[in-house]
């Protein structure tokens, strides 16, 4: 079941891309946390995300 709408795709996708962003651009220990980029963009390819999901919120749009 999917619980996350276009518009929130497309904002994990851009916070994703921008921590990813730090593994390339930070030249430090803590660059390493851009692997947390991942977690938003998982979540956006598969539509579903399970916080939202333990929460009972739902962006998607429904269909009548």
């Amino acid at each position: 079941m999917k619980n996350v709408g276009k518009i929130d795709k497309i904002i994990r996708y851009i916070i994703g891309i921008a921590l990813l962003s730090l593994l390339f651009l930070v030249h430090s220990n803590i660059r390493f946390l851009g692997l947390i980029g991942l977690v938003p963009i998982l979540t956006a390819a598969f539509g579903f995300c399970p916080l939202y999901a333990l929460f009972g919120i739902n962006t998607c749009s429904t269909k009548k």
